[in-house]
């Protein structure tokens, strides 16, 4: 799997809506000049960017996926089931949909690339989690704060639905660009800041792998193994929380991933031991990434394809295998 990363980070490199020879992106790669300078541009600028941010953007919202999968012992827990992924788009809609996509009258509106509306996602996606954090400091009870979250989640989209009725078409439009997915969206000075972000959530999942492989037993058995059930719940949820806010915020509500990818890796290693589950799903989900937007290139200067008509591709057949089979594969023991 790790060669086959490399592979496609390199084909993501080496392709695009630009036709560049393989020599030429090597020479760029390796610090050399290009017979053109915009192809130094497109490599180091474009490129680069995308094929990285497609990289951290799919482990990201696997093990999002899958630290909720396993806190809620429910095979169809996603990242967007707590309404975080709502509270981005909500947040992206009232700056495109309500303000035209300028705040203040000073910063103008550009598609994905805008930091308005990665301002906007990013405090969206961060005010509803918080809700669900005080809610979760109340509600002791896992499904119930499921349907909480999923509670939250249709309130938010129904303001998002009287929003693009009261707001003009060229805005609408805007939004639903944004909504379809984009790896575009994080710049080559935006990657430190993107990358930081994802690495520490990964780094508290990492820490919970024996307290989740506890929660397998069940909630019961994890408290007589020494689990603070409250303080892992709390790290569970801004793990998951801060992984698919800072992703929704610069590349759109991206789906399927996080729902897939860990039945994906469950399959290959057949275990739901966290130990090897969550590496393994951190590369499976950068995988299905980089495909996913190698795919999305296909139609070259003729225009890029939505990665939300992509994933679905690959997720969709695991979850109707999921679901035909689940009481043949057990997932939480």
């Amino acid at each position: 799997m790790v060669v086959g990363i490399l592979a496609l980070f390199m084909s993501n490199l080496f392709f695009g809506s630009v036709n560049i020879p393989m020599a030429e992106v090597i020479q760029i790669l390796t610090g050399g000049k290009a017979s053109r300078e915009t192809w130094e541009h497109i490599i180091l600028e474009v490129r680069l960017p995308q094929a990285i941010t497609a990289l951290l953007t799919g482990g990201a919202l696997s093990v999002s996926g899958l630290l909720l999968q396993t806190a809620f012992r429910n095979p169809l827990a996603d990242p967007g089931i707590l309404g975080i992924s709502a509270g981005a788009s909500l947040g992206v809609a009232i700056v495109m949909l309500l303000f035209g996509g300028a705040i203040g009258g000073t910063i103008s509106l550009d598609l994905s690339g805008s930091m308005t509306v990665v301002f906007g996602a990013f405090i969206g996606s961060a005010v509803i989690l918080a809700i669900i954090i005080g809610f979760a400091s109340i509600v002791r009870n896992n499904i119930m704060l499921l349907i909480i979250g999923i509670m939250v989640g249709y309130l938010t989209s129904s303001i998002i639905t009287l929003l693009n009725y009261w707001s003009t078409s060229e805005n609408v439009f805007s939004y639903v660009i944004w909504g379809m997915g984009d790896f575009s969206g994080v710049s080559l000075d935006q990657l430190t800041f993107y990358s930081v972000c994802i690495i520490i959530g990964l780094i508290i999942s990492i820490l919970l792998i024996k307290p989740l492989n506890a929660l397998l037993l069940g909630e019961r058995y994890a408290v007589n193994l020494g689990v603070n059930l409250k303080k892992i719940r709390f790290l569970l949820l801004v793990s998951a929380g801060l992984l698919t806010a800072i992703t929704t915020a610069y590349c759109g509500p991206i789906s399927f991933i996080g729902l897939a990818v860990p039945h994906i890796a469950r399959l290959l290693l057949g275990t739901s031991n966290h130990k090897s589950l969550l590496p393994v799903t951190i590369l499976a989900g950068t995988f299905i990434a980089l495909v996913c937007n190698l795919i999305s290139i296909i139609p070259g200067p003729a225009g890029i394809i939505p990665l939300n008509a992509i994933t679905p591709v690959f997720g969709a057949p695991v979850i109707i295998y999921v679901i035909i089979n689940q009481k043949r594969i057990q997932y939480f023991n």
